[in-house]
């Protein structure tokens, strides 16, 4: 473990300071996002609403990052990754804020819309900037890392959330609407901190001489037709359809996961944060094994492996009526599906040309919460209709079929069809 320990603090000291500034900047507005994603449905929940207008906020939130994300791409490129993250960050924090405080469905729904348009901003900046400031060979490790470093700081989130919203209730005596308000507030001052590294970013850390090793790289490329357009939008959509089948599935279940554990088996609110910070704590070591997987068997086979072992635990939670099992298929399908992420990452920065990185980010996101965000209403509809075991014991496998047919897609077009380069 020391071992492990010094080697990954070698590594980190290894990347440029752009890079360790933003992993800083990203720990702590994904401990103000870890808040939000386990208590922010349960407070709509205590202010009276019904599993529909749950829906309906997931939905709008994840459609209108869905819409902004190619816009949002093509600004990035344009105007430099660094401005558009502290404008993304700076206005997000100020709509936690909002979202912590307004009970009125009306304006819980605009401030949903609007957090979804400037998170987009952020979202689809990080990737292409620490591409920008890493070399290929790096990648898969400082993806890993960087992705492991933000699931952690989900745990503490999550951890944060349920124990400082009983906290309130405990030692305060506050009502569970006023509590779940104080947890939000906490969440949304941390993730504002955020902005202090971000506000030491430099624009770019490659020197002059490496720019123009990059300039002459790319005319080579566009000699050999790499970088035509038509050949980098087709591998573009081919990767995007896996990507829309995974979100599809996603949206029907991870947005509830934290109302599965409190509706069917009536779990606290500590549980509930505790539950879901252990699963991404597991992700993050997960996480930490992928670059050995990927070494031994390539990206493509890695990913699909990850993601087909998760589908079985995904079953099993689906109808369980055991907490115990229902935890632990929740956290043996959290760590493996989400192990996946730094290298689909990475395979993503590998399948287009350097000019189209921006753009393949974006259509890649975009897909995915578009099938995040049409999921929203029937996942509350079969919930509602079938109730507490059945609506998520359906939604689970259809998410569980759709996982399937994806990374088969996905082996099928990536490792067999088209030949990713494995650097």
């Amino acid at each position: 473990m020391y071992k492990w320990m010094k080697n990954s603090y070698k590594t980190i000291k290894s990347f440029n300071r752009n890079v360790r500034l933003f992993m800083v900047a990203n720990v702590l507005i994904q401990i103000g996002m870890g808040v939000f994603m386990v208590m922010y449905n349960l407070y709509i929940r205590e202010l009276g609403y019904s599993e529909a207008v749950n829906g309906s906020v997931i939905s709008i939130n994840s459609l209108a990052t869905a819409l902004m994300l190619v816009p949002a791409g093509i600004i990035s490129d344009r105007y430099g990754r660094k401005s558009i993250l502290l404008i993304g960050t700076l206005i997000t924090a100020i709509m936690l804020f909002g979202r912590s405080i307004v009970s009125v469905e009306q304006p819980i729904l605009t401030f949903a819309f609007i957090a979804g348009i400037v998170w987009a901003f952020v979202q689809v900046s990080a990737v292409p900037f620490l591409a920008e400031n890493s070399k290929p060979n790096e990648r898969i490790q400082l993806f890993s890392i960087h992705f492991s470093f933000v699931t952690i700081a989900n745990v503490l989130g999550n951890l944060l959330g349920g124990f400082v919203a009983d906290g309130f209730q405990f030692f305060f005596q506050l009502g569970e609407v006023e509590s779940i308000r104080g947890s939000l507030m906490i969440g949304a001052a941390i993730f504002t901190v955020g902005l202090i590294p971000l506000l030491q970013l430099k624009t770019s850390e490659r020197s002059q001489k490496d720019e123009k090793a990059l300039q002459n790289k790319r005319l080579k490329e566009d000699d050999n037709g790499d970088s035509n357009f038509k050949k980098n939008f087709k591998m573009i959509v081919l990767f995007g359809i896996a990507n829309l089948m995974i979100g599809t599935g996603s949206g029907l279940v991870i947005p509830y996961l934290n109302l599965y554990f409190a509706n069917r088996f009536d779990a606290s609110n500590s549980y509930v944060g505790f539950i879901i910070a252990l699963g991404s704590a597991m992700t993050a070591v997960a996480m930490l094994i992928g670059p050995i997987l990927v070494k031994r068997v390539g990206k493509v086979r890695a990913l699909v492996i990850f993601q087909l072992l998760s589908i079985p635990f995904l079953f099993l939670t689906a109808y369980t009526n055991s907490l115990f099992i229902a935890s632990v298929g929740f956290l043996m399908r959290q760590a493996l599906m989400n192990a996946g992420n730094p290298i689909q990452s990475a395979i993503a920065m590998d399948v287009v040309h350097d000019k189209y990185k921006g753009l393949g980010n974006s259509v890649s996101q975009m897909v995915f919460n578009i099938g995040w965000a049409t999921m929203g209403l029937p996942a509350a509809w079969l919930v509602t209709t079938y109730g507490n075991y059945w609506g998520y014991a359906y939604t689970f496998t259809i998410t569980g079929c759709l996982y399937l047919v994806a990374s088969t897609y996905f082996y099928i077009v990536f490792a067999r069809k088209y030949k990713i380069k494995e650097v």
